[in-house]
């Protein structure tokens, strides 16, 4: 039997972040990966997005098993409210295929272990997509944390803020909207992979202006980790603020900052530190979601785990689960041992060059 070199594609999910991104990427991940269905509850999305990228398979959410059982794919790279990534991986597992999942992995812990189980129950592959974590201004920042070049990391701090229009879906509370869910989640992956650890402390605090597209969730929230060795982090997400995006590592010998940390396909520069040297070094801007296409595909072609696994995106939805009854209680919350050994590396950086902006159907972006 010849073994099969491209792995086929149904995206299920057609708004903003698919069709500014993950549609386009498929021409920069072709090598590995083809897009060969869209799943849409908007006939419109379907017939304009699938005569662009010339898709012959087109299903709507009420045809997903139709979808599913077609054999037309072997995955599927969920891009639905977040409240709704356990049901659609739960039932692309049950059918066997493959799951390249958005992040925030679900909404719940109890939905992440859901998720992994059904996948391994079927022996399919369980990807979160984490495009930091193939992405070179990213890696090479935990490469130094690691290499201790900054002496022993103590202190990590973020701010990650914009301004989200009134009526997106991130507001929305019954969708999995949030801060902490949609953008604090980058705070604390960062932290984690930085510190090359699980937080054993969560605490947080939420605070809102009054305004009405924030009547669901919350305008802002500030947390503090506390992590083993006595180290913290601190961060703070924000949809009422102006556009920031950076994080700062300060060790005992030197401090290194990434700006623009978590923008899509924005260049980024990072400062680092140690004494009285410093260095700056510009990375350009690039397609982060193709390198999530090949590296899943690799994965599935060749059988091995991915990373971003399963495990790693509910050891976030952990944290965000603590901090969210933290904010609730006005108590810090203690978090149980996690054992997780599987951390990103320089040798999954995959470069391709930025995607050309798209007109959109039906979608617009998330801010003004």
């Amino acid at each position: 039997m010849r073994r099969r070199k491209q792995i086929r594609y149904a995206v299920v999910g057609l708004g903003y972040i698919s069709q500014s991104a993950v549609l386009p990427a498929f021409a920069h991940a072709a090598k590995s990966s083809a897009l060969t269905a869209l799943v849409s509850d908007d006939p419109a999305k379907l017939k304009q997005l699938g005569k662009k990228y010339r898709v012959p398979n087109l299903y709507s959410y009420e045809q997903y098993q139709d979808c599913l059982a077609s054999g037309e794919i072997d995955a599927v790279y969920i891009a639905l409210p977040n409240s709704m990534h356990r049901e659609y991986t739960v039932r692309a597992a049950e059918a066997g295929i493959h799951v390249l999942c958005e992040k925030p992995m679900a909404v719940s812990v109890a939905d992440c272990e859901k998720m992994i189980a059904a996948c391994e129950r079927s022996r399919v592959k369980l990807m979160v997509a984490y495009r930091l974590h193939l992405e070179k201004a990213n890696l090479k920042a935990i490469a130094a944390a690691r290499s201790r070049r900054l002496g022993d990391p103590r202190i990590f701090s973020s701010l990650f803020t914009m301004q989200v229009k009134a009526g997106n879906i991130r507001l929305n509370k019954g969708l999995g909207g949030g801060t902490l869910y949609d953008i604090g989640i980058y705070c604390i992956n960062a932290a984690r992979n930085l510190f090359g650890a699980e937080p054993m402390e969560a605490a947080a605090i939420r605070a809102n202006n009054g305004e009405e597209r924030f009547r669901e969730v919350d305008e802002m929230s500030g947390a503090v980790l506390r992590f083993p060795g006595e180290r913290l982090a601190t961060f703070v997400s924000s949809f009422g603020a102006a556009d920031v995006s950076e994080f700062t590592l300060v060790g005992t010998k030197g401090t290194l900052k990434l700006e623009l940390a978590y923008d899509i396909g924005q260049p980024k520069v990072q400062t680092m530190t140690v004494g009285k040297r410093r260095s700056k070094v510009r990375y350009a801007k690039s397609d982060q979601f193709a390198p999530e296409l090949l590296h899943f595909s690799d994965c599935i072609l060749s059988n091995r785990q991915p990373e971003p696994s399963g495990q790693e995106g509910l050891a976030d939805v952990r944290v965000i689960e603590a901090l969210l009854l933290s904010a609730e209680t006005a108590k810090s919350i203690s978090l149980r041992p996690l054992d997780k050994r599987s951390r990103p590396t320089l040798d999954q950086e995959i470069k391709r060059p930025p995607v050309v902006k798209r007109k959109l159907v039906h979608a617009e972006a998330p801010t003004p």
